[in-house]
């Protein structure tokens, strides 16, 4: 919510007539000063609460949680998945790397027939 430059002079002009020009000093050094007595007590709250709770995320990331609760749940999600990835991965059982030897050898050198070969006929090409 931001005011115009029309409306914050409305708003001057209207505290000018309200208060006159001799109160509007003290009113606004008033103002200042109370402001700046909330902030401290605004830091020292902080203070003390991330002093309780050191795992606190910052009052940015705070904010933009605030402001899209959506995101936060994703991350949340990666986290839990992430993690569920890692403790399957653990305890998953170990691969086997070695090798296993072929079933049948393939001859070191093909064998050629010809018609007049003196190996009698493979019965299983029938």
């Amino acid at each position: 919510m931001f005011l115009s430059p029309v409306k914050i002079m409305v708003i001057v002009a209207v505290v000018l007539l309200l208060l006159g020009p001799d109160k509007l000093p003290e009113v606004a050094h008033r103002l200042g000063s109370s402001w700046r007595a909330l902030k401290r007590l605004q830091e020292r709250v902080e203070t003390e609460v991330r002093d309780a709770i050191p795992d606190l995320p910052s009052t940015g990331d705070i904010a933009r949680i605030v402001r899209s609760p959506i995101n936060l749940l994703n991350q949340l999600s990666d986290n839990v998945d992430a993690k569920e990835a890692a403790e399957v991965k653990k305890n998953a059982p170990p691969v086997a790397t070695e090798t296993v030897a072929p079933l049948i050898t393939p001859p070191s050198r093909p064998v050629a027939r010809t018609e007049n070969s003196t190996l009698p006929p493979d019965p299983s090409l029938n």
